[in-house]
């Protein structure tokens, strides 16, 4: 569908697809302000489908540019999939030892870090899974410190980008998280996982 002949529908119906509420698309269009007229405009069938047109074509060119800036990255949804696997399913045993004795290690700057019992791998001897999920490693007046990528946050986009979601539970069976608020973003990850074994 081409541009609304009426160049003042077409204004509204662009800032409407904007986001703007009726009220305000109608004065930004060039009308004076009614509420009235606004709603009545805003209920006119040409106008509600010019508004889904335009909406329809902004996704469509985001998608476009979206395609287009993965291509020109070169990064695969497989990749990505692996780069989150990485992540969500690392082990901390694989960069860091612990145990009751006390350790003193040279850093490679130089400096003495004293441990209880907790030490870094060397990184020459960390895998490449485990080094993706590392985001963070240093010296600290307190020792050593060692932080991973969100591990959860790793896990839930890989579930929502694989598709998985929980099976529906039986009516009379507890549903976890039933007291969370709406728009929780909780996943039970119990139920999605037993998809996989």
């Amino acid at each position: 569908m081409p541009a609304l002949s009426n160049r003042k529908w077409e204004a509204f119906a662009q800032r409407l697809a904007e986001g703007e509420p009726a009220y305000k698309a109608y004065e930004s269009a060039g009308y004076a302000s009614n509420h009235g007229n606004a709603s009545t405009l805003n209920k006119n069938q040409k106008v509600q489908n010019r508004v889904a047109e335009i909406l329809a074509e902004r996704e469509q060119a985001e998608r476009e540019a979206t395609k287009k800036a993965i291509n020109a990255i070169g990064v695969t949804k497989e990749q990505v999939i692996e780069e989150l696997r990485r992540i969500g399913f690392a082990d901390i045993r694989k960069a860091v030892k612990w145990g009751p004795t006390q350790r003193i290690s040279e850093m490679i700057d130089g400096s003495i870090v004293m441990s209880n019992g907790v030490t870094l791998i060397d990184s020459s001897d960390i895998d490449d899974a485990t080094a993706a999920a590392i985001s963070e490693v240093g010296n600290t007046k307190e020792g050593i410190k060692i932080k991973f990528h969100d591990k959860k946050g790793a896990l839930i986009e890989l579930l929502r980008l694989l598709n998985v979601s929980a099976p529906p539970k039986a009516e009379d069976e507890p549903q976890p998280g039933a007291d969370l608020p709406a728009g929780s973003n909780v996943v039970h990850f119990d139920a999605a996982l037993k998809r996989f074994g």
